[in-house]
């Protein structure tokens, strides 16, 4: 395969949720709202700086969830649905590219593992002859995302852990307390 660099992104051909990391299917619909991770940050406004900025605490982030929606009700909606455990979710996927040099299409895996506690149970609607459109949302305490085989993030809230790329961005914060 060539590097990613010489090659076009294209879309996600296919993907698959489990329970645990490869366990158990899960019967979603639809698409899986990954979380958005939004750093905590202080306005700074300070003299020799222009106007106010936002400096974003390392590591740090707001609350994030991630949303798996189903087609109707089902026993795999309320596999999620205990808030005394924390769930392992994992989506593998297919990401399709294009080769720039050749135009032939190539595929590499993307895996993200998403680990929290249900916070939102939507139950969807009742009505005859379709689909009722049930939606968990999990408070995300662990994520990690790899793509082709390689770990581009880690952030792990409840043990103060924050790679990108392979680089521990909390290593000297951990060290300094």
């Amino acid at each position: 395969m060539a590097t990613i660099g010489n090659m076009v992104p294209e879309l996600l051909n296919a993907y698959n949720v489990y329970l645990g990391e490869q366990n158990d299917l899960l019967g979603v619909s639809g698409e899986v709202e990954l979380p958005e991770m939004e750093a905590l940050t202080e306005t700074i406004e300070a003299a020799g700086v222009l106007g106010e900025l936002e400096a974003p605490a390392t590591g740090h982030f707001s609350s994030s969830k991630i949303k798996i929606p189903f087609a109707i009700l089902h026993e795999d909606v309320f596999k999620l649905i205990d808030t005394t455990q924390i769930l392992k979710i994992t989506l593998r996927g297919s990401e399709q590219f294009m080769n720039r040099q050749t135009g032939a299409t190539e595929d590499i895996p993307v895996k993200v593992v998403v680990q929290g506690k249900s916070t939102t149970n939507t139950l969807g609607t009742f009505a005859k002859g379709k689909k009722g459109e049930p939606e968990i949302e999990l408070e995300v305490y662990y994520l990690k995302v790899d793509v082709n085989d390689s770990t581009a993030l880690e952030l792990d809230k409840l043990n103060f852990k924050y790679l990108v790329n392979g680089k521990d961005l909390m290593e000297k914060i951990r060290a300094n307390i």
